[in-house]
């Protein structure tokens, strides 16, 4: 088998580097050269002949085959961007509502080619829409692979390269007889309904991501605390889910290797059909189903073969998926626990002797499933740690442990969510007996992940020197230990000891170093809006909370302050209730206590400010309205509060804020525009100052000459991502470097922080 491996490994090897590394003229240009390498050594009848043969054929096979999808189905996409026209698409799965209409997954057709994934977007009234119609009409075409400005492979992975937007009415053909390879999608639904009926409402979303992968209906608070716990994994399916299909074969069936999996393999079968043949349920059921080949062909197991297999197969009907993160961390993860983890279980199980008798037996079966858990969880972390920390830019280190005290109860929820949702279809007085007992543990699960994501230090950022090096260390010692010599010598204990002395030493320095100044001004990078944290001897504040981060603003600011210690808000300061300044509260105000919230008492009927104040109503924070100017004292700090100064919309109605602290002073003037900010220098008794965070993320009607003459700043914070309003401005820069600024933007630089020592 191990021939499978060698070919496979290149295969795949050859399609990531066509995906992300090579430009596209390359690609059968190096399938060529590396087929050519494979028949010159076709002479060579050695074992490492073969060897080298069957890893050369295998790279000209991976490069080969990402070139002719590309032609056949990346470059038709790329030749449409932009076009507008009358098109027509049959649709493949059901629509999603989105906030302007529908979203609808559909297939381009194509006359005398194969067809292309796409996204529809239509208005609400085709929300009614099955797999199988044909809706016709003028849309404008894009293509998906650039998202806010950059280049995204996130629809490309799912095999969607192209989005329509539908601006006038669409012709609906509708399908009299589904066809059968839209079945798996009615199969989706029909689960998803089932267990969203007869499964308790708080406990459905989790039953149906763990069933489906899907985590739409899941909230944000609560997925938020998955993440910060490191369990969502969880979420998406993975072979931890069809190994519980395959553990639950095995107790049906008892120890005969050959029928075991043979009933695993028909069960996951039947699983990821009826879960809609997600990208992750197949991934999932292709890798379990590889692993439980080798009983059934009557060969000796051997996981490299069934890694390589299984991720070739996976990349099969669409190279793209490699660039993936979900894929990518989910071969990571199997790799982990198939090649790591079952060793570390036998050597610490090996350990304590059996004892057949009495309590000593419960005993020594807790201890085995316990050492089989830890060591699952060690080995999946082991290799998806570092591309979690450079991906999300976070380190839970709860993770261990709450994957320890949740995945005994996972595999409750996920095999009775199951029952249940298959009950239903056809007998809902069972089903509803089952969804009842299946919520006991479905609300434990989520109670744990909930409590330990509320520690301060649950997650941390990973972009921090000290846990970059403690990383460093983590995985140096890591690799000591495959050497054969050092491994034999080696006590586990010293070592172990050693990282957690040096982790709980980064942790330390990490929350020193920003609590040690006097006082820290940050200025959070939420992409297109404003986020500006404040920290003075242990006291914070946050000013404003919003942004269009693929994250959200109340997440990026919650994760800041716990990652520096703080387990609670001081004082949160809207300036005004535009989004890009205050979507992000909901989310804050879910994740962290907040004291206090100020706000300008203007816009009384507005929908968003009256959610915003029921919100942190129901939360127990202080709600203050400013109608005046006024002053807060945070720690050493001083918070100046300049009343609305002008009227009209609501950047013109919104307050702003003057820190001072000694000889420092910055000032946060939210989004008002040149004549009110003339009348902030007129009446606010403005200091010369040391920090301008720029008005209106940058924009050409804010930081006026006036302004900066009157405070004559010395650095300029420009909070800004990705826009269509031309942020900032090229002549608001210029303003900026004439007056003497220093100019700083979190759209080039990520977060910026000022420390007053």
């Amino acid at each position: 088998m191990r021939k499978l491996a060698l070919f496979a490994a290149p295969f795949s090897l050859g399609v990531f580097l066509a995906v992300l590394m090579l430009p596209a003229g390359a690609v059968f240009p190096g399938a060529g050269v590396c087929a050519l390498a494979g028949a010159a050594l076709l002479p060579v009848r050695s074992r490492r002949g073969l060897a080298a043969r069957l890893v050369c054929f295998g790279l000209a096979a991976g490069l080969g085959w990402t070139g002719w999808y590309q032609l056949r189905h990346i470059a038709p996409a790329d030749a449409l961007d932009g076009a507008e026209g009358t098109y027509t698409f049959t649709v493949s799965g059901y629509p999603a509502a989105t906030r302007y209409g529908v979203s609808i997954p559909a297939e381009l057709e194509r006359t005398g080619g194969a067809s292309i994934g796409a996204l529809l977007y239509a208005k609400e009234e085709y929300a009614g829409v099955q797999p199988g119609d044909r809706l016709t009409g003028p849309v404008r075409l894009r293509r998906t692979n650039v998202s806010q400005g950059e280049a995204s492979y996130y629809y490309d992975t799912k095999g969607i390269f192209l989005t329509a937007n539908a601006g006038e009415e669409l012709e609906r053909i509708p399908c009299e007889r589904t066809p059968v390879k839209y079945w798996p999608a009615v199969w989706a639904k029909r689960l998803k309904h089932s267990a969203g009926t007869y499964l308790p409402g708080d406990v459905a979303p989790l039953a149906v991501g763990l069933i489906t992968g899907e985590r739409g209906d899941l909230d944000t608070a609560a997925y938020t605390a998955f993440q910060r716990t490191g369990t969502a994994h969880i979420i998406a399916v993975s072979g931890l889910h069809v190994s519980f299909l395959a553990g639950l074969a095995g107790q049906v069936l008892g120890q005969n290797r050959r029928r075991t999996a043979l009933a695993a393999m028909g069960m996951m079968a039947a699983f990821a059909g009826v879960a809609g043949y997600t990208p992750s349920v197949l991934r999932a059921a292709l890798f379990q189903t590889m692993l439980l080949a080798a009983p059934v062909l009557g060969r000796e197991e051997d996981r490299p073969t069934t890694l390589a297999g299984a991720l070739m197969v996976i990349l099969l009907p669409n190279p793209w998926a490699v660039a993936g993160t979900g894929l990518q961390l989910s071969f990571l993860s199997a790799s982990g626990i198939y090649l790591l983890s079952s060793p570390l279980a036998e050597r610490w199980t090996a350990a304590v002797p059996e004892d057949p008798r009495g309590w000593r037996r419960l005993a020594w079966g807790g201890g085995k499933a316990a050492a089989a858990s830890v060591s699952t969880t060690l080995g999946a972390l082991l290799l998806t740690t570092p591309l979690t920390a450079a991906r999300f830019g976070a380190l839970s280190l709860v993770s261990p442990l709450a994957n320890l005290l949740i995945l005994w109860a996972v595999s409750l929820v996920f095999v009775g969510g199951l029952l249940t949702a298959l009950t239903g279809l056809v007998w809902g007085g069972l089903a509803g007996v089952l969804g009842a007992a299946v919520a006991l543990p479905a609300r434990y699960v989520l109670w744990m992940v909930k409590s330990l994501s509320r520690f301060s230090l649950a997650a941390v950022p990973s972009q921090g020197l000290y846990l970059r090096g403690w990383l460093l260390l983590v995985y140096g010692i890591a690799l000591l230990a495959l050497i054969p010599g050092w491994r034999r010598r080696a006590r586990p204990i010293l070592p172990v000891c050693g990282c957690l002395c040096a982790l709980c030493a980064a942790l330390v320095c990490t929350v020193l170093e920003a609590r040690l100044p006097r006082l820290t001004l940050s200025v959070l990078d939420v992409g297109q809006g404003q986020s500006v944290a404040l920290a003075s001897r242990g006291r914070t504040a946050l000013v404003d909370c919003g942004g269009n981060s693929r994250r959200n603003g109340g997440d990026i600011a919650a994760d800041f302050l716990q990652s520096t210690g703080h387990a609670k808000l001081d004082l949160l300061i809207l300036t005004h209730f535009h989004a890009d300044h205050a979507n992000g509260v909901p989310e804050l105000l879910a994740r962290l206590p907040v004291d206090r919230l100020v706000i300008p008492d203007v816009q009384g009927e507005d929908p968003f400010r009256q959610e915003i104040v029921a919100l942190a109503e129901e939360a127990g924070t202080e709600v203050i309205l400013l109608t005046e100017n006024s002053r807060v004292t945070l720690g050493e700090a001083v918070l100046r509060l300049y009343r609305p100064l002008g009227d009209g919309g609501a950047n013109e109605a919104g307050l702003s804020v003057l820190c001072t602290m000694g000889e420092f002073d910055a000032l946060i003037t939210g989004d008002m525009n040149t004549a009110v900010e003339k009348r902030l220098v007129k009446y606010g008794d403005l200091p010369d100052i040391e920090l301008l965070v720029a008005g209106h993320h940058g924009s050409k009607y804010a930081s006026s000459p006036e302004l900066l003459l009157a405070v004559k700043p010395e650095y300029a914070a420009v909070s800004a991502g990705y826009n269509n309003y031309g942020q900032p401005a090229g002549e608001t820069l210029e303003r900026l470097a004439a007056a003497g600024c220093a100019i700083y933007r979190t759209d080039w630089m990520g977060r910026l922080t000022f420390t007053v020592r």
